[in-house]
C-alpha cells in the first residue's frame, strides 16, 4: 500500500480473538492450528495447559471442569495483554456455553479488540466416530468414551446471534456455511 509521502506501508490487519465452539472430535484443534498459523497470532491451548499444569489429575468431568476453570482465571488477563499489545490470539478451549462466549467476549472487549466465534456444527455420530479414531491414535492429551461424548454434550448450546457474538459457522467438511 502506498502512502502520500511515498513511504511504503503494510495494511492494518485487524487484531482478533479467536473462539471455538463444537463438539469433542468435531474439529476445534485443527481449525485453532489453521487459524494460529496466520502471522501476528498466537494460540493458547486449555488442553497443552491442563495437561502440563494437572499431569495425571484429571480423572473426571468434575477434575476437568475445575481445572479449567483455574487456567480462565489466570489467562483471562494475560490475553488481554497479548491482544492489547498488538497480536491476535486464538483460545483452543470450547466456548460451549453461553457463559463461557460472555466470557471471551469480556475478554476482547477488555483489549478493545474485535472477536470472532468458530462454530463447528458436525453431528454426534461424525464427532464419535472422530473421537474413536483420535482415541484409537493415542495422539491428544485426553481420551473420551462415548459415555463421556455424550454427558459432556448435554451442557453445550448452539451458539446465537443475541449473545453479540460474530459467528463463523462450519459444516462437516470444514467448509464455512455462513459468517456475520
Amino acid at each position: 500500500m502506498q502512502t502520500g509521502n511515498n513511504h511504503t506501508t503494510a495494511p492494518n490487519d485487524a487484531v482478533l480473538l479467536h473462539m471455538v465452539c463444537g463438539k469433542i472430535a468435531s474439529g476445534k484443534s485443527t481449525l485453532t492450528a489453521t487459524l494460529a498459523s496466520a502471522q501476528r497470532t498466537v494460540l493458547i491451548s486449555e488442553d497443552v495447559w491442563l495437561a502440563r499444569l494437572y499431569p495425571g489429575e484429571i480423572l473426571s468431568i468434575d477434575d476437568y471442569v475445575r481445572c479449567a476453570k483455574r487456567i480462565k482465571e489466570v489467562i483471562a488477563d494475560h490475553v488481554a495483554a497479548v491482544l492489547q499489545a498488538g497480536v491476535s490470539v486464538v483460545l483452543d478451549l470450547p466456548f460451549n456455553t453461553i457463559v463461557a462466549r460472555a466470557w471471551g467476549r469480556a475478554v476482547a472487549q477488555a483489549a478493545g479488540c474485535d472477536h470472532r466465534l468458530h462454530y463447528l456444527d458436525v453431528r454426534d455420530a461424525v464427532c464419535k466416530t472422530r473421537l474413536r479414531v483420535r482415541n484409537a491414535r493415542g495422539e491428544h492429551p485426553f481420551q473420551a468414551s462415548d459415555a463421556e461424548f455424550e454427558q459432556i454434550t448435554r451442557y453445550f448450546v448452539a451458539p446465537d446471534r443475541t449473545e453479540g457474538l460474530t459467528i463463523v459457522a462450519y459444516d462437516e467438511t470444514g467448509s464455512v456455511r455462513t459468517q456475520g
